[in-house]
Order: structure tokens, then C-alpha cells, then sequence
């Protein structure tokens, strides 16, 4: 029997089992560990940590030129050339974004001259998974933006057992440097600094719940870009949807890890039933299933809305990190919508085809962090800085207003300084 949801307007025809929110390990204290260890003893931990976690006995971190040009002379031809397509698509698209991205310099009121630069940070770190699979699509989405934007140094660290063609992807994304670090060790490793590794200004990029745990810890003198859980596909449909198209594209999703977030969110029951026999049906033949059928079956959801309002107002309380519109009017249902990662407008936008190469980030917020904030983009890799300067005119309107609210808050520093412009202005 269908199961109420608690949320106004929706059924469940299959309810996730567990949460993924709070599912997470608690590795708090072992990457406290980590940390203060990297922070204090440099190189001399982390090498201590890739053997320990990694089983890796590796002198030197840093990936040679050599070894650089290795990796990608070992990449087979129409890999390079897939790898080669996916940078151009998404190095197009970040120079559209960045050019949206303009300098401003403003006069308010006579005499008053307001405006903002945007600039690129110095240094970015890139963490960039190993996984069970070499994720070739991984390097590009961190590191290309960063380039785009114009940061100074780009640095790019993944585990020491990363297939060699991720290294061949990050020299090909434009990585200034590569270490052959991996886990929190990595995270600490940028964050702090060691005698081969340099600090840098902020860290971007996926990993497991060790990697996640140890972007929180250092956010503060380093910045990050997101947190990110599991990952995440729901689709909306109404009686038009494809239910072996739906199941498809769940299941490429719920393949990646055993804790994937999927679900269905229809206004037709039929369609709802279709899907869940269809995920049935394909898990028989599916190659990832032992992963695939895990999540299906933990974190896996079908909900049937009375109403597309209800289906709309669910999937924004869901906001989730791959969203796609299977409707009959997919753009105007997409028009609607307002909390959501990235969003795939009608049956030919699959997932997929970002995740991998057709030119938007995947790094994307999941566990309901779309509803603040919105994917890894060239922005995220600026500072927009505002700066100010006054003409005699301004000084003399915004003078008097901030000696009344400087005297009135108690603060007679603020006072005086407001002050001593004022009556050199009028004295003179």
C-alpha cells in the first residue's frame, strides 16, 4: 500500500529506507588528527598518512614533467580527444559565465564614487577523487574554471592510487603543479602548507566523508567551495514521462555510490508504478548493480503529487542536486521551479551528459544546500572587492550624517575621524 508522505499532497509509492543526512560517519576526530599531525610535522605526516590509509610508500609527491607527459602520452587516442572535447565545452561556458561578471565603478551622488573589482585568487587548491572508477570528468570541473577566471596557480592533489589518465586530466585541464596526495591528508597538506606542498587560498572539489570532514575543519583561513554528501537525481514527470527512460537515468545515478540519493516525483500513479518496475527490471542486467541496488533500495523514493503545485512545492523542499523536467512543457514546469542544484530541462538534457562533458559543472550542492546556493562555477574561484573615494561634494554630504550616528552610538573615535574631514573642508 502507498505510504503518506507528511508533506501536503504526496504519496509515497516507495519511501527511502534510511537518510543519507544521517547516515554520515562521524569522522570528526580522526581528521582532528590528521590535521594537527600535517599541520605540525609537514611532508613528515602526510607520507606517514598515504602509508597508513593509502598504502603508499612514495618519496616524492609532486608528479614529475616527465611523469605528466607520460600519463598523457599513455591516454589512447579518442580518450584524449573525449577528455580534449569535455575541457573545450566547459572552458566555453566558464568564459560565457565570466563574461556576465563585470567591474563596476559608480557615482552614487556628487562627489561620491562607489564600485567593486573582481579578483582572481592567488592560489586554488583542486582535490580531485580517486573513487572506484578513474572519473576522468573529475579535473576538468575543478580546474578548468579556475584557469578561466585567471586564478595565479592552480594545485591539484589525488590519491596516489589514481588511475595514471586522472593525471593526464589534470595536466590537460592546465594544473600548474599535481601531488599525488589523497584524503584529509591532501585537505591539510593545502590548507596549512609543508615543506613541498604550498598553502593555498581556498579548496575546491568532491571526496568521501574523510575529504568532506576535512574542508569543514580548515574553512576560515582557507576557503572551500561546498560540502558535499552523496549524490543526488530526482526527476519530475507527469503523464508524459518515460518510465525506462526514468529508471535509466536513476540507476546511472544510484550506480556511483551505495548512499545516492534517487527518486521520482510524478503526478501520474501509473507512470510511478511503471518506474518501479522498470528499476526492477533493469537492476536484473545492470553491471553496477551491487552498488545500483543498494541505493535503490536504501535511499530510493517514488512520490505521486495531487497536483503539479504539490509536485513542484516537494521537489523544492527536496532541492535537489540533479533535478531533471520530464513534462509535457518542460520549460514552463522549469520556469516554476527555484531550489535545485542543476536542472535538465526535457528528456534529452540527461545528467550525464553534464557529469561528463557537455559543458555545465558537476560539483554540485547536495543535501538541500540548493536551496542557498547553487554549483562549483568561475565565480567561485574571484573576489568581488568593493572599493570608494570621495570629491570635497561627497565629503560633504555623507560627513554630517556619519558624525550624528558616530555621536549617538557612543563611538567617538568613529566621531572624530568623520569630523576632521569636515572642518578641513569648511575651514578651507
Amino acid at each position: 500500500m502507498p505510504s503518506t508522505s507528511g508533506f501536503d499532497g504526496i504519496t509515497h509509492i516507495k519511501a527511502p529506507g534510511r537518510s543519507a543526512a544521517t547516515d554520515a560517519m562521524d569522522v570528526s576526530s580522526t581528521v582532528s588528527e590528521v590535521l594537527a599531525a600535517v599541520a605540525a610535522e609537514g611532508d613528515a605526516a602526510v607520507r606517514r598518512f598515504a602509508s597508513a590509509f593509502d598504502r603508499s610508500d612514495l618519496e616524492a609527491f609532486e608528479v614529475t614533467a616527465a611523469d605528466r607527459a607520460a600519463a598523457v602520452a599513455a591516454l589512447d587516442p579518442q580518450t584524449r580527444a573525449d577528455t580534449e572535447f569535455a575541457i573545450g565545452n566547459v572552458r566555453a561556458f566558464a568564459e560565457a559565465q565570466r563574461a556576465t561578471m563585470q567591474e563596476l565603478d559608480v557615482e552614487i551622488r556628487p562627489g561620491v564614487h562607489l564600485g567593486h573589482r573582481i579578483i582572481p585568487l592567488e592560489r586554488v587548491g583542486c582535490y580531485v577523487p580517486g573513487g572506484r572508477y578513474p572519473l576522468l570528468s573529475a579535473p576538468i570541473m575543478t580546474i578548468v574554471p579556475a584557469k578561466v577566471a585567471g586564478v595565479s596557480e592552480v594545485i591539484a592533489c589525488l590519491p596516489p592510487n589514481a588511475h595514471p589518465a586522472m593525471i593526464a586530466g589534470c595536466h590537460l585541464s592546465g594544473a600548474d603543479r599535481i601531488f599525488r596526495i589523497g584524503g584529509a591528508q591532501a585537505i591539510a597538506a593545502m590548507a596549512f602548507g609543508t615543506e613541498t606542498v604550498p598553502r593555498v587560498d581556498k579548496i575546491v572539489g568532491p571526496g568521501n566523508a574523510f575529504v568532506n570532514e576535512a574542508k569543514r575543519q580548515v574553512f576560515g583561513p582557507v576557503g572551500i567551495d561546498q560540502l558535499a554528501g552523496p549524490s543526488e537525481i530526482y526527476t519530475l514527470a507527469d503523464h508524459t514521462g518515460d518510465a525506462e527512460m526514468i529508471a535509466t537515468d536513476l540507476l546511472a545515478q544510484a550506480e556511483h555510490d551505495v548512499r545516492t540519493r534517487v527518486g521520482l516525483i510524478t503526478t501520474d500513479a501509473g507512470l510511478a508504478e511503471r518506474v518501479v518496475a522498470e528499476v526492477a527490471r533493469q537492476l536484473g542486467d545492470l553491471a553496477t548493480a551491487a552498488t545500483a541496488r543498494v541505493a535503490w533500495e536504501d535511499y530510493g523514493e517514488v512520490a505521486v503529487a495531487r497536483d503539479e503545485a504539490a509536485m513542484l512545492a516537494y521537489s523544492d523542499h527536496i532541492a535537489a542536486e540533479h533535478l531533471q523536467v520530464h513534462t509535457a512543457d518542460p520549460q514552463a514546469t522549469a520556469a516554476r521551479l527555484r531550489h535545485y542544484g542543476s536542472l535538465f530541462i526535457g528528456e534529452l538534457a540527461s545528467v550525464v551528459y553534464s557529469d561528463k562533458c557537455c559543458g555545465t559543472n558537476h560539483t554540485l550542492p547536495t543535501m538541500a544546500a540548493g536551496r542557498y546556493t547553487g554549483g562549483l562555477w568561475v565565480g567561485a574561484y574571484v573576489k568581488v572587492a568593493t572599493h570608494q573615494w570621495m570629491e570635497p561634494e561627497g565629503v560633504l554630504a555623507v560627513a554630517p550624517p556619519a558624525v550624528r550616528q558616530s555621536t549617538s552610538e557612543g563611538l567617538d573615535g568613529h566621531r572624530r575621524a568623520a569630523q576632521l574631514r569636515l572642518d578641513r573642508l569648511q575651514a578651507g
